[in-house]
């Protein structure tokens, strides 16, 4: 099968996948929040950093150095596999020891449990990293699929119960740990990959040297993406950490969607073609354009109906968290923006000046957050959104130059995609503001309505102005058996 047709298999399969779990996923969220307070949600958001932590740790960046080794063979996998083993029991030793002092520190005694028994996820973790990068350097999205979504229905059914009696923040906990176990276990039962009882140290030091840079990337994003969570736990209360916490989920939750799903067909893709500038100029600019032409319309439409969709699916005791989510969305455009550059990075193998580059920008980013802090928690949430654009130069400046794809070529090619973007929400808002001091209509009707008006005039527009990410997106759809199964069969005169 030719790279172009695994690629557009891959990217439908990994559609369905992102759209199948998370959706379950969303619906979870839903259901918890209305059981659950946000302070049980502010419980859970203090750790996460440390689980995070690890998790980078544990896989150590050789994940990213498996996908992109070219001749890979059983010794690489094992060599990998076997040391993320021991590295998760030493992990999980460190968290487990520490727990008493992460609970001092937030001033919050129930954590020192909470973190021992979530650590656990560390060993379940390694137990089927080395199976699933393996499955995606292969493409095979498909299985993957098929062993997420029973470990995803799993862990959700059996959060919920926990929930509705009465386990609180331990109930998010049992959740994930559930979901792990049950993920891990199909791997070993249906992949066809058993490891042998390897460490070749060459293979080791070779996968490491790539790797240990991506840690320190991983290790040093973490921080930085947690540290909001950090900050807020610290200097605020549980109540504002679960509210900025959900809004923050919410408002990411479809840009990973989308772009994680992109991404995981992607970056395979990207290595395969690493060393022809020129296509993966072609490839990379034709994925950027078509992220930001979905999400940039779907952000703004949520700015605009978040108070009605709050009510709805959280209840008023979310509403608090309704300009926080507002805020975020304006950030999450420009997430994609970072990731898809930083792929370049990656594939190119210039982890040594990712690694520099990050440096730079997390120490800006965490000088500004904690002077932020300090204002209080809006000034906080607007520092987010610069920085956003910060990284976008940063990000864009150095991975355009390796490829010939300048940052400005870059901008010239979104702009017009953003713009029309912001004129149709300008005329929903207008809309949508005349529906609620007009009419007396419930929330639900004021979201369609109001969506319905935004999706058609920007499509609209999409299609008169001939953009190039729908053309684009029209021929990728025309390439799927799906669209070869179900289209229109054509007649000849003398078949009538």
């Amino acid at each position: 099968m030719s790279l172009q047709r695994k690629t557009t298999t891959g990217f439908f399969w990994v559609i369905g996948h992102q759209v199948s779990v998370q959706a379950i996923n969303f619906i979870v969220l839903i259901i918890l929040s209305r059981v659950l307070v946000p302070a049980d949600f502010g419980i859970i958001a203090m750790l996460q950093v440390f689980i995070s932590i690890g998790m980078v740790l544990l896989d150590g960046g050789m994940a990213s150095s498996l996908i992109r080794t070219i001749n890979i063979t059983n010794k690489d996998y094992s060599t990998v596999f076997y040391l993320n083993m021991i590295f998760s029991v030493f992990l999980y030793l460190v968290l487990f020891l520490s727990a008493p002092l992460i609970a001092h520190f937030f001033k919050q005694p129930p954590l020192t449990d909470i973190v021992r028994v979530y650590g656990i996820i560390f060993i379940l973790q390694a137990l089927v990293s080395v199976q699933n990068t393996k499955l995606t350097k292969e493409m095979n999205f498909k299985l993957q699929l098929y062993m997420q979504l029973p470990a995803t229905i799993i862990g959700a059914v059996a959060g919920i119960w926990f929930a509705n009696n009465g386990y609180g923040a331990w109930s998010l906990v049992y959740m994930n740990l559930i979901r792990t176990t049950v993920f891990m276990a199909q791997h070993w039962m249906f992949t066809n990959w058993k490891p042998v009882f390897i460490i070749d140290k060459e293979l080791l030091r070779k996968h490491f040297n790539f790797g240990y840079k991506l840690s320190i990337i991983g290790i040093i994003n973490t921080i930085y993406n947690n540290i909001y969570d950090i900050i807020i736990g610290k200097m605020f209360t549980p109540i504002i950490l679960g509210l900025y916490n959900q809004a923050n989920t919410l408002s990411i939750f479809p840009v990973q969607l989308i772009s994680g799903a992109v991404d995981k067909v992607t970056y395979p893709a990207f290595a395969q073609i690493q060393n022809e500038n020129e296509k993966l100029k072609v490839v990379y600019r034709k994925v950027m354009q078509q992220i930001i032409f979905w999400i940039s319309p779907l952000m703004m439409l949520l700015i605009i109906t978040a108070t009605p969709l709050f009510k709805i699916v959280l209840t008023d005791k979310w509403l608090p968290a309704v300009p926080y989510f507002q805020i975020l969305c304006i950030y999450a455009v420009m997430y994609p923006l970072q990731v898809y550059n930083i792929n370049i990075l990656n594939v190119k193998g210039r982890s040594d000046l990712l690694l520099k580059i990050e440096l730079v920008k997390k120490s800006v980013g965490i000088a500004g957050t904690l002077t932020a802090a300090f204002f209080g928690i809006f000034p906080l949430l607007w520092f987010k959104v610069f920085y956003g654009l910060f990284l976008f130069y940063m990000n864009t400046f150095y991975s355009g130059r390796l490829i010939g794809y300048s940052m400005k070529e870059q901008i010239k090619d979104i702009n017009p995609i953003i713009i029309k973007s912001l004129l149709v929400m300008i005329a929903a808002w207008g809309f949508d503001y005349y529906l609620s001091h007009n009419f007396e209509i419930h929330p639900l009707v004021r979201i369609l309505m109001t969506s319905t008006v935004f999706a058609l005039l920007y499509l609209l527009v999409a299609y008169y102005g001939k953009s190039t990410a729908l053309v684009d997106f029209i021929d990728l759809a025309k390439q799927s058996k799906l669209y070869k199964q179900v289209r229109p069969i054509k007649f000849n005169k003398a078949d009538n």
